[in-house]
């Protein structure tokens, strides 16, 4: 993976006091498997609470922040703040950040392959960084919690480029009577819930 991919996350990390991965060269996930890219979904107790929203593309994960969490609800429009690209073992990373940036708690809250959906203006299939340069995105998700498909949408809400929106698609997997942010908390991986991965 080029070494500019992953230059903001590491700049922004002290990994002699950080527990998160660095990312290494040809790292993997235990999410991969066939050839389907991984998404993860982390809960993350920062300074305030949210969800990190994590889709693999060309080999590192494109990273989105959404307060409120993911909605089942074709009706809810969440905002979903990029930040910068995560390497790809982070889609295992649980565990606290004692201190400095992102510092708080962070737990597997779904995970899986997704499917590419986009295409551009005419219908023709647009590769995931043709698509995110585009400023939409579409997947499908086969996910534990999460299934169906979700449409990442550049909104540049208040001027800022960094503001998306993340939006259930109609299909088979949409349902407004669904909240799994509040009714599943557990994380895939370990099944602990935030306040047992922190240790409170």
């Amino acid at each position: 993976m080029p070494q500019s991919k992953l230059g903001t996350y590491r700049d922004r990390r002290d990994f002699r006091r950080s527990p998160e991965p660095r990312g290494e060269e040809d790292a993997s996930s235990e999410w991969s498997g066939d050839d389907n890219p991984i998404f993860v979904i982390q809960k993350h107790d920062a300074s305030s609470l949210h969800y990190d929203v994590r889709i693999e593309i060309d080999g590192a994960l494109a990273s989105w922040a959404v307060p409120k969490g993911p909605s089942t609800d074709p009706e809810e429009k969440r905002l979903a703040i990029q930040v910068e690209d995560h390497p790809l073992d982070y889609a295992d990373f649980e565990g606290v950040i004692e201190e400095g940036y992102g510092a708080g708690t962070v737990l597997v809250w779904d995970a899986g392959p997704y499917r590419n959906l986009s295409t551009d203006r005419d219908g023709n299939d647009l590769s995931v960084a043709a698509a995110r340069e585009r400023g939409r995105i579409e997947v499908w998700l086969e996910g534990r919690k999460l299934r169906g498909g979700y449409a990442f949408v550049r909104a540049a809400l208040g001027g800022n480029e960094k503001n998306w929106l993340l939006v259930k698609m109609r299909d088979e997997g949409a349902d407004a009577r669904r909240n799994p942010v509040s009714t599943e908390p557990r994380s895939v991986l370990s099944g602990r819930t935030i306040e047992e991965v922190a240790g409170r």
